[in-house]
C-alpha cells in the first residue's frame, strides 16, 4: 500500500501540493539534502523513495539502528562511482538521530561535495539530535501527524485493493481502526491485515479491538496527536493546573514519548514561564533532565512527575521572556551602534589613549557618566522588573 507517486500521498499538503517544496524538488529534478521530522507512520520513508524515483536517482536506505561506519563507507564508494557516471545517489537514513555525532560527521564532506544527497528521517527534534553542520547543509521539513480522516482514506484504499466490501468492512470498523492507529498509517494497515485474518466474515468492532489489542494513547475521536498533547501539557502548567498537567504527562509517557523531550520542554518552561518568580525552578528542571538521562524509563517518571507538579504549582512570571523579546528586537533594529568608550575593552596603550575604558572603575554597581548603552538607545527599557 506504499504510494509510489506524489499524487497518491495522503496528508502533508504543506509539502507535496503544487508549489510546495517536495513538489518543486520533483518538478525540477533537483533532489536536495533533507531532514524529515515527524511522527511514526506519517510518510517519511515513502516521500524519500518517491523523491528518488521521480528524480531518477539511485536510492540507498540505511537504518541508524543497525548501520555502522563500514556501511556508510560502502555507500559512499558506490555513490562516487555513480557520480562519475552522471547518476545521483540519495542516501536515506532512517532514525538518523540514533547516529552518534561522529557518525553524523562522516556524512559532511560527501554531502558538501555532492557525492550523496542525504535524506534523514527522525521522530526527534533535529535541533537537539542532529549536528549543526549537517542541519546547515539540509532543509528541515516537518511532517504533520496524520489525522483520523487521513487514516480513514488510507484504510479505504487498502480495503479497495483487498476487495473488502462495505458489508465485510463496515464504516464503524473503519472509524475504529483509524482511532486505534495512533495516527500511524503502518499501525492502521497492520491492524486491518490482522483483523482480516481473524475472520472470514464481517470485520466487526470486536474483531478490530482484538486485532489492535489496545487503544494507542495519543489519539482520540477528535484526532488529538503528539503535538496537541504536548501543547496541552505546557498550557496546563502555565495555567497552574497540576491535575491536567499530570494527566497529559501520563498520556505522553504511556504513548511512548521520549522522556528527554518532555524534560527539555520543562527546562524551557522553567525560564520562559516561571522565571524570576522562582529561579530555583530552572535548577530543578535541569536536574530532572539529568535524572532522565542517567536513570531512564520507567524509574525516571518519578522525577518527571515531581518536576511537572512543582512547575504547575509555582507562581508564573513572563519577565525573562518579555525582556528577551525586547532585547532581541533592539539588537535587530540597532545591530551596529558603537559601544560607549567607557565600557570598551582597552588591552593596548593606543586604545587607552583613544579613551577606551576611560573613567571606568572596577567596583560593583558603578555606572559611567555616559551610561552602558549607546546614545541612540540610552533611554531604552528592556528589562521591566525589580
Amino acid at each position: 500500500m506504499r504510494p509510489e507517486k506524489l499524487e497518491n500521498i495522503v496528508g502533508q499538503h504543506h509539502l507535496v501540493d503544487t508549489g510546495k517544496i517536495i513538489h518543486e524538488i520533483i518538478e525540477h529534478k533537483q533532489p536536495t539534502s533533507l531532514i524529515l521530522w515527524g511522527p511514526p507512520g506519517s510518510g517519511k520513508t515513502t516521500l524519500a523513495r518517491i523523491i528518488a524515483k521521480e528524480t531518477n536517482a539511485e536510492f540507498v536506505e540505511l537504518s541508524a539502528v543497525t548501520a555502522g561506519k563500514a556501511d556508510i563507507t560502502k555507500v559512499v564508494s558506490q555513490a562516487e562511482v555513480n557520480q562519475r557516471l552522471g547518476l545521483q545517489t540519495i542516501l536515506f537514513v532512517d532514525e538518523i538521530h540514533r547516529f552518534s555525532k561522529s557518525q553524523q560527521d562522516a556524512f559532511l564532506p560527501h554531502v558538501e561535495h555532492g557525492t550523496i544527497v542525504l535524506i534523514g528521517a527522525t521522530t526527534e527534534n533535529p535541533s537537539f539530535e542532529v549536528i549543526n553542520p549537517l542541519l546547515s547543509r539540509s532543509r528541515v521539513l516537518i511532517l504533520e501527524p496524520l489525522t483520523k480522516d487521513d487514516i480513514v482514506t488510507i484504510i479505504k484504499k487498502a480495503a479497495k485493493a483487498e476487495n473488502l466490501t462495505v458489508k465485510r468492512l463496515p464504516k464503524e470498523s473503519i472509524d475504529l481502526l483509524a482511532e486505534l492507529s495512533g495516527g500511524d498509517a503502518r499501525v492502521a494497515l497492520g491492524n486491518l491485515e490482522l483483523a482480516e485474518q481473524l475472520t472470514n466474515g464481517k470485520i466487526t468492532a470486536d474483531i478490530v479491538t482484538t486485532a489492535a489489542q489496545k487503544r494507542l494513547p495519543g489519539y482520540d475521536k477528535k484526532g488529538e496527536n503528539h503535538y496537541n498533547v504536548i501543547s496541552a501539557f505546557i498550557k496546563s502548567m502555565r495555567g497552574s493546573d497540576p491535575s491536567a498537567t499530570l494527566y497529559y504527562l501520563a498520556r505522553m509517557l504511556n504513548a511512548g514519548e521520549d522522556p528527554k523531550f518532555v524534560a527539555r520542554r520543562m527546562v524551557i518552561f522553567a525560564s520562559e514561564d516561571v522565571g524570576l518568580e522562582a529561579s530555583a525552578a530552572l535548577n530543578l528542571a535541569v536536574a530532572t533532565f539529568q535524572a532522565v538521562e542517567r536513570i531512564g524509563m520507567p524509574e525516571c517518571k518519578y522525577a518527571l512527575f515531581h518536576c511537572a507538579t512543582v512547575l504547575a504549582k509555582t507562581k508564573k512570571s513572563r519577565t525573562i521572556a518579555d525582556a528577551m523579546s525586547r532585547a532581541e528586537s533592539a539588537a535587530r533594529d540597532f545591530p551596529d551602534l558603537p559601544v560607549p568608550l567607557a565600557v570598551r575593552n582597552a588591552p593596548t596603550k593606543l586604545m587607552q589613549e583613544l579613551g577606551y575604558n576611560k573613567g571606568y572603575k572596577w567596583q560593583a554597581n558603578f555606572k559611567p557618566a555616559e551610561g552602558f548603552l549607546p546614545d541612540e538607545i540610552k533611554g531604552l527599557k528592556i528589562f521591566d522588573g525589580s
